[in-house]
């Protein structure tokens, strides 16, 4: 039974809202949603010190709906996110929870993606523009994107946005938003530049901060002293010891991500890889894959995994060390979110044991070291392979495809069962919905003989 203090139900929100609330199996708040909701719905502006991962997106999204009118066709609400991902992941998440409200159109504005493209969407309009400083800047300067309306202005992930180096690009744009505004600012750590930040652009604001640690249950952490020349072939012995459905393997450099990701498909796992180097296209169908449970590792370097949020992920591998403990924690909080359990296992050479001994400083506790000679693949087990698989779908929103006409595809025309269809995405040209492995050929047959909302789809498996 939820508490009362903790239900949705006690927050002052429309019905609609209450009622998607619902659908959508949320019913208790976390900590930082508890803690900030009232406070942003009654209209304060607020500082939210809570890690990524705690509900935030939803603490900064039903504030922001609350305050829309749909009614008014111009921009009124403004989330700058630090990267593409998060931007996209952010976007996603506001058309979920705007869903009975028919026409709310939430846009994401962000580098990487052609700008005419991003030009055609705001002629047509949009009530919520979720995007990267400098892209938003960039249609500003262009006139492009007009603010005169907007009532809240939400920086998430403030402490990584000024990382990066985005502290004038947000001065700028912020001081192109109407001062008579509601701000919300969402950050996992609390540095100087973000008090800065906050007292320079939020009136009065309520600060709500979270010292959620990571409970030590729930990730256990693990190292392996290894030679240089065994590193690679480590991660794979991990792999079939542990066998866990979802990896986020970080590596240092950009090299080192390709030649992992070459020795793992040669060793037959569906891996793939992250980096600064891969088209916007390739990121997004990468994450898709691994998002959805059909691909069992990603292989990032640290800057592409910014911003990345990806639930239930089991294990997280350090194939390098980094050199900077506070990365090297963060690496690790991505697994164990939500109450779940996840491993964290380390690899490092001799040359890094200065930068172990740096990590248990920070940390208060030694590491835990193990003999690579446990690792053993189970007796008789098949290879390592993920549950589901990626099909795409050619069209998307700008064919009016939307989630509920391919899930009526695969379940109503095709007779498959709901469980055995996971995560629809739909973007602007493409559509991407992950199937069970064992039906994916019937269900590749299926949808290229059949039709989705009325017409014949082109779709191949990724």
């Amino acid at each position: 039974m939820t508490r009362p203090d903790t239900s949705f139900e006690t927050l002052p929100l429309p019905p609609p809202l209450q009622a998607t609330l619902q659908q959508l199996g949320y019913l208790a708040m976390t900590p930082i949603q508890a803690a900030s909701l009232p406070l942003a719905l009654a209209g304060r502006d607020l500082i939210a010190q809570a890690r990524t991962g705690s509900g935030k997106t939803v603490a900064f999204t039903l504030p922001l709906l609350a305050n829309l009118n749909p009614r008014r066709y111009a921009v009124q609400a403004l989330v700058l996110c630090p990267t593409r991902e998060l931007a996209s992941q952010v976007t996603q998440e506001i058309r979920r929870l705007a869903r009975a409200e028919d026409n709310v159109k939430a846009l994401t504005l962000c580098g990487g993606s052609p700008i005419r493209n991003q030009l055609a969407s705001l002629e047509h309009g949009a009530h919520i523009v979720v995007g990267t400083p400098g892209r938003i800047l960039d249609h500003l300067a262009r006139g492009t994107l007009a603010l005169d309306a907007l009532n809240t202005l939400v920086l998430d992930e403030a402490d990584r946005m000024l990382e990066m180096g985005f502290a004038d690009d947000i001065a700028q744009v912020a001081e192109r938003c109407p001062k008579a505004r509601q701000t919300l600012l969402f950050s996992a750590t609390y540095p100087d530049g973000v008090a800065q930040l906050a007292a320079r652009f939020l009136r009065e604001p309520q600060e709500v901060k979270l010292a959620e640690r990571h409970a030590a249950s729930q990730i256990r952490q693990r190292f392996y002293e290894v030679e240089e020349s065994e590193r690679l072939h480590a991660v794979g012995l991990l792999l079939q010891h542990f066998r866990p459905v979802s990896t986020l393997a970080f590596c240092n450099t950009k090299q080192q991500c390709r030649d992992l990701v070459a020795v793992l498909q040669a060793q037959g796992f569906k891996a793939l890889e992250l980096h600064g180097d891969l088209e916007q296209r390739d990121r997004d169908q990468v994450l898709v894959q691994f998002a959805n449970g059909s691909c069992s590792v990603l292989v990032a370097t640290d800057v592409a995994a910014r911003g990345l949020d990806i639930a239930q992920l089991e294990a997280v591998i350090n194939v390098d060390i980094s050199p900077d403990p506070p990365v090297h924690t963060h690496r690790v909080g991505r697994t164990g979110r939500a109450d779940a359990d996840g491993w964290a296992f380390s690899l490092a050479s001799v040359d890094e044991m200065d930068a172990v001994g740096r990590i248990d400083e920070m940390q208060g506790t030694p590491s835990v070291w193990h003999p690579l000679s446990e690792l053993t693949a189970p007796a008789g087990a098949e290879p390592l392979r993920p549950p589901m698989v990626t099909l795409q779908i050619l069209g998307g929103r700008k064919e009016k495809i939307r989630a509920g006409d391919v899930l009526g595809a695969l379940t109503k025309d095709l007779g498959l069962p709901g469980a055995q269809v996971g995560k629809i995405v739909v973007n602007d040209y493409s559509t991407y919905v992950a199937v069970a492995r064992g039906v994916a050929d019937q269900a590749l047959r299926g949808l290229n003989a059949g039709k989705v909302k009325g017409r014949s789809v082109k779709v191949r498996r990724l």
